[in-house]
Order: C-alpha cells, then structure tokens, then sequence
C-alpha cells in the first residue's frame, strides 16, 4: 500500500505536467498573429506531435503543408496534412537527416508572401539534422556521444554541434529564404537561451568558433582535423525573417509544483531553476537538507516540499542502465535511508530519462532496504550508473509514457 507522502507526490507530478502541457500555450501565441499567404508548419523536438496538432486544430486550412519530427514512439498518429518521422534522441540517426532534408524541401521555393510556423522544442538537436559538408552523421554521433559521456551540460554540448550542423545555430532560418518565420518554442534550457533551445537553428547564434573550440579542448575530445576545420566556420549572427516567441518552460514547471504542494497542505520552498550540478551530488545536498529539516536544525518545518528545475549531468564510468533523473534520485535514497515521512522525486518532463522508458524516480527511508534485497549495495549501482537497475528492484521507478511537454527536469523534496 502506498503511503501518503508518496501518494501526495505523485499527485504533484500529474498537476505540475498537466500544467506545462503545450497545447494552449501553442493555441495563444498563434491567436496574436495574422497570416496572410500560405503556411507551412514544421514541428521539431519531443513535443513536436502535440505543438503541430494544436497548430492543425487551431489554423485549419491555412497550412498547406506539414512536417513533425520527433522522438521514437512520440508520435500519436496521423495529422491531416502533416508528414511525421521520428528519428534519434539524444543521438542523431539517418532519420535526423531525412526529417531535416524534408524540412529544407519544404520552404525551399517559399517567397517574402509565405510563412513557416516553427515549432521548437527540446530534443530538437538530435532529431533535427543536417551535417555541414565535410562532416558525416558517424561524425556527430560520435561527437555527441563523448559529450554527453564526459559530463557537459547542455549549453556546450549545442556549441559544438551547431558548428557542425547546416541547419543549427541561424542556419535553417537563412535556408527558408525571404519567407516570414514564426518561431514558437517550448523551453528546456535553464535561462531561456534561445540561439541553445534545440540548437537554436533559427535564431543568431551567439556562441562562437573559438568556445565549440574550447569545449573539445577542455574535455579532452578525440576529433579529427577535418572537423576541427569546420569548427572554425562561424554561424550566422544576424537573422531578420524570424519573429519568436517562448511559450513555456521550467520555470512555469516549478510554480505549478509549488501551487500543487501547496493546495495538499506543504509549504512550498522554491530552491532554483537553474539546477545544473552533477545529478549523484545533487541527490546528497538534497538527503542532506532533509536530515537537517528532519533533525529540527533548519529554520524550514515541515510539513515543506522544496522545489528545483533544471538539467543535472552525468559522468559516465560505468556501463549500467540510467539517467540523470534516476542518477539524483538513487543518490539521495542512501542518504535518506531510515528518515520516515520523507519522499523525493526527479523527472524529467518529456517522460523520459537518458536511454530508457522512465521518467525519473521516485525514492523514500525504506528505498535502500529495498535495493539490498538484490545482494547488490546501492552505492555498487550508483558507482555503475546503474540507476535505473536499483531503482526498479526497489519498485521506485516513474514511468509516465511521453508527456507531450518538455521544459527540463523538476526535483522536489517533500517533508511531512
């Protein structure tokens, strides 16, 4: 039987998700614009289904043509109209590059009469794609792959690849000619950074040659020479076809938590939405602000839930099964084992969370008691990156299935 913390979390999970949701938000930037000519609607990212459908429902027959790109088993059917791919996240594949050559057919013979309406949202980078001449998709999945394994966040994971794409960083937006673009986008980078949101490939890049430079350089990338020469091609930091618009992120994630807490009797304590640390080191500052508030050392009481958004990282030494989500959750279990009443959560808000089909997870005091009954020590699958493997032996996974949103990771510690 589920206890009542528990039961409370999950109902902050449903209302913080059903807040963050895109389908009005897409519906009222489209109500503050007029479209003359014909429209051509192209949806990239993991809410790209539920951006392009609302889209549809809302312009009707205006839109002469559609495309949505999106992450494997995001789609949700057909869209009158519309082409869908799904295609690779968070590493590109062929369908990156067969979803953006569509895009690029699309508004190539549009004139200064028509408009594409563009919809961004994260995820946007892997599944959009188009790799500079020179380059090769093995090239930037490579690329990709030792980025995300040696800790980058996301800002300099998107500077190296911009310069590697012909579609990031500005380079779409000055391939879509004379026509009038309308950007509507959906935020999962802390800040809000429009030229990093999916790469910004509408947007003027601001980052630079010489920083994507520096990136490889700081980590140690292997790279070759002729990539290295690419690098140096600067992307476009002028762009006047576009006009955009942000319609949600994680900040609008974290109100509604601590609204949701709230309206179940939790003081809600909002921490930050620039979360950006390592996610096993986030789990313990959390454990241990919670044996603090616990121990009647804090001037925080309970009943509190206290509220993060952000993206954590992962450095990978290991070769487990996991995410940086259940990554932050495992870690805070150990330190939290034994504490009564006490129940933390991380999700990511798109439903899923690296390379597998949970959302996050979902921990408590009893967690590491479960964990140990697999004769295996939490901290064997945390050293692992085995989260996902610990997390689902103590029954402490979240699997939400696709949201539709996606506007980063939410943490939240509640405290009865």
């Amino acid at each position: 039987m589920m206890n009542r913390v528990r039961e409370d979390a999950f109902k902050i999970i449903d209302e913080s998700i059903k807040a963050v949701l895109p389908e009005e938000a897409v519906i009222r930037a489209l109500e503050k614009k007029t479209f003359d000519g014909s429209i051509v609607v192209i949806s990239i990212g993991k809410a790209a289904w539920n951006m392009a459908k609302a889209t549809k429902d809302t312009l009707g027959a205006k839109v002469t043509k559609g495309l949505v790109i999106t992450k494997y088993k995001h789609s949700k059917g057909p869209i009158e109209g519309f082409e869908i791919v799904e295609a690779g996240h968070p590493i590109p594949d062929e369908n990156s590059i067969r979803g953006a050559s569509l895009a690029l057919e699309m508004v190539s013979d549009l004139s200064e009469n028509d408009h594409v309406v563009f919809l961004i949202s994260g995820g946007g980078s892997a599944l959009f794609e188009k790799p500079m001449e020179g380059v090769a998709l093995e090239d930037i999945m490579d690329i990709t792959d030792q980025l995300l394994s040696c800790g980058a966040d996301i800002v300099e994971i998107n500077t190296v690849r911009k310069h590697l794409s012909a579609v990031k960083g500005g380079r779409f937006a000055k391939q879509c000619g004379k026509a009038n673009i309308y950007a509507v986008v959906l935020s999962d980078v802390i800040g809000d950074r429009l030229d990093s949101i999916a790469s910004g490939p509408a947007y003027p890049d601001s980052s630079t040659s010489e920083q994507a430079l520096n990136v490889i350089k700081k980590y140690k990338l292997l790279i070759s020479e002729e990539l290295t020469e690419v690098l140096k091609i600067e992307t476009p930091k002028n762009i006047d076809n576009c006009e955009t618009v942000i319609t949600g992120s994680v900040t609008a994630l974290c109100r509604a938590a601590s609204q949701a807490a709230e309206r179940l009797h939790y003081k809600p304590v909002f921490l930050s939405s620039t979360l950006g640390c390592e996610a096993k080191e986030a789990g313990r500052f959390m454990a241990a602000i919670a044996r603090e508030i616990k121990q009647g050392n804090s001037d925080i009481k309970p009943p509190c839930a206290l509220i993060l958004g952000g993206e954590t990282v992962v450095r990978i030494s290991g070769t487990g099964k996991g995410g940086r989500n259940q990554e932050l959750a495992l870690s805070a279990a150990m330190g939290i084992h034994g504490l009564k009443d006490v129940v933390l959560f991380s999700l990511g808000s798109d439903g899923t969370d690296g390379p597998t089909e949970a959302a996050g997870g979902i921990v408590d005091g009893e967690t590491t008691k479960r964990i140990l009954k697999t004769q295996i020590e939490p901290e064997v699958y945390l050293d692992n990156n085995d989260s996902y493997h610990a997390l689902e032996a103590s029954g402490d996974l979240i699997v939400t299935g696709s949201t539709g949103t996606n506007v980063n990771d939410l943490i939240v510690l509640l405290i009865k």
